[in-house]
């Protein structure tokens, strides 16, 4: 029963992206709707394509290069101190929180008269808050700045998980011996081999920041928005020849972006070859202005992101709050009787269709991993570029053909489609939070069992799976968050009709009740928190008196 499980789960990956792009084909050529006349025309003369394409383009890249930043001088800087301790416990939250919801309450900040405008409103007596085009800028730099508040903590966690595998404590050692600073030796010798390990995650980074559209609903510009937005809306429009024109923005955006990982890896080239002149030349570094940026730079970004659901909170409970007032006159429950029933609601379907989509991807990755254990298989560089297919291939440019060619075949938006959706994304994150552990655990135990009579089986059901309870229940957590942030699959194949608690809090985004947004918003942010926090706790309890096995 096993042996075909690694097949299945390559066809759960691969199977609709490849579908969803000849169903995004088609359209684009006049196929599928027989409405569309012309697409592509319509598409390359859209008045806002040039600024639109060129925003997002623009902030995808500056938000990964800004998060990649952050994250290299951090890592080189404060690695192993009291102070990288403590920026880590205060990251590792940030990664449970769903786009959607770090946008709104970074848009609660920034926006004229968000938080930070109204202390020094307050101090210097302003009543009108700052006519500045803070949040939704023309140029998309608020997008950017949410963005590489949101992905640093991402790519923090996947270049500490690849420092292990580059022996960097003694490449480390060796630079700082030939007289080389910390930062300037870590990067000499340490980040080179780091950042081939995380190649994928960046690309992955780089594509979203290009594409996405929930935080660019939220933080981006509107006249016109970009493109990736603009599609959705062409895909949600009632006119039904907008979907083929939606087809071909979709196409377009995915030949732009694949332009742009071309560029980017012919850039790492040339930043290679600089490098290798920079290392040939002994020149050092500032050490503590780029470790005091390091520190800077990442704690703003912590403090950005937590100080933005804190407003969220407060909007939630908020009374009356006039501009410059740093707090409100009172706090009430009544925004929450008022909208907090519906959105507990609304989170229950959220929530099951996460365990739904989190529980396939489960017993996918449990099935190829014991696969791999027991038949020998190796995971090559090909197995794992599929892994990230779904995440490196624009959302935009396969889910319009995931909805339109399915109803070309009489299969309407539907929950089920939507499940299907979710799991092709959570998929990758339960996989790759899973597999170090599980393959980590010592054979030799499943050696014991099988000379006292176990099965196969029995090893796993009765010995593996419960000694990896807690990274199961992480990797389960992860997904729970990965599902409960997915605002265009459900968007898109649902058809508006499956509501959970993104599509909620994106849509009330654009309207002026910031106490409705503050209690969606945060209703999200703890659906995706406490799984989070079951994950710590039930290890805890469930291992009390067994120490070793809390953290296993």
């Amino acid at each position: 029963m096993l042996r075909p499980l690694p097949l299945l789960t390559a066809g759960v990956l691969a199977g609709p992206v490849a579908f969803g792009l000849l169903g995004t084909v088609l359209p684009a050529f006049g196929l599928l709707v027989p409405e569309a006349e012309m697409p592509w025309a319509q598409a390359l003369s859209w008045p806002g394509l040039p600024r639109a394409l060129g925003v997002a383009i623009l902030s995808g890249v500056l938000s990964t290069l800004g998060a990649l930043t952050i994250a290299t001088l951090i890592l080189a800087g404060w690695h192993g101190t009291r102070a990288f301790a403590w920026l880590e416990r205060a990251l590792s939250p940030l990664l449970a929180v769903p786009h959607a919801a770090a946008a709104l309450g970074l848009a609660f900040l920034i926006a004229p008269s968000g938080w930070i405008a109204r202390v020094p409103a307050t101090l210097l007596g302003w009543e009108r808050a700052p006519d500045l085009l803070i949040l939704n800028d023309p140029w998309g730099l608020s997008l950017a700045a949410g963005l590489v508040a949101k992905e640093m903590p991402f790519l923090l966690l996947m270049m500490l998980a690849a420092l292990p595998q580059v022996q960097s404590r003694r490449r480390l050692r060796v630079a700082r011996s030939l007289g080389q600073g910390r930062v300037a030796g870590w990067l000499k010798a340490g980040f080179p081999g780091v950042y081939a390990q995380v190649r994928l995650p960046v690309l992955v980074v780089l594509v979203f920041g290009i594409t996405n559209v929930d935080v660019a609903v939220i933080l981006g510009p509107n006249t016109p928005p970009t493109l990736a937005v603009q599609v959705a809306r062409w895909m949600m429009s009632p006119d039904l020849s907008l979907r083929a024109v939606a087809a071909a923005g979709g196409l377009i955006l995915l030949f732009a972006t694949l332009g742009v990982l071309a560029l980017w890896l012919l850039g790492e080239r040339i930043a290679g070859r600089l490098g290798l002149l920079w290392v040939r030349s002994g020149r050092g570094l500032p050490e503590r202005r780029a470790r005091g940026a390091g520190l800077l730079l990442a704690g703003t970004s912590a403090t950005m992101v937590l100080a933005g659901l804190a407003a969220l909170a407060v909007w939630s409970v908020a009374a009356r709050w006039s501009f410059p007032d740093p707090m409100p006159e009172a706090l009430t429950l009544r925004s929450w009787s008022r909208f907090g029933p519906d959105m507990l609601a609304v989170a229950g379907d959220t929530m099951a269709l996460a365990a739904l989509a989190t529980l396939a991807s489960l017993v996918l990755v449990i099935g190829c991993l014991e696969a791999e254990h027991r038949f020998g298989l190796t995971l090559g560089q090909r197995a794992l570029s599929l892994l990230y297919l779904p995440l490196l291939v624009p959302q935009v440019a396969f889910l319009p053909g995931l909805q339109l060619l399915p109803l070309a075949l009489g299969i309407g938006p539907s929950w089920p489609l939507v499940l299907a959706g979710h799991v092709v994304f959570v998929l990758p994150y339960v996989f790759l939070s899973l597999a170090g552990p599980f393959r980590a655990w010592d054979a030799r135990l499943a050696r014991v069992g099988a000379g006292l009579g176990a099965s196969r089986d029995r090893v796993l059901w009765r010995l593996r799976l419960p000694m990896l309870t807690g990274p199961l229940l992480t990797a389960a957590a992860i997904g729970l968050a990965v599902s409960v942030g997915q605002y265009l699959p459900t968007l898109l194949l649902g058809g508006g009709r499956v509501t959970t608690l993104v599509t909620e809090a994106v849509a009330l985004a654009s309207g002026g009740d910031r106490r409705a947004v503050g209690i969606w918003g945060l209703g999200q942010t703890l659906a995706a928190l406490l799984p989070f926090a079951l994950a710590l706790l039930v290890p805890a309890l469930v291992f009390r008196h067994r120490r070793g096995m809390r953290h296993g």
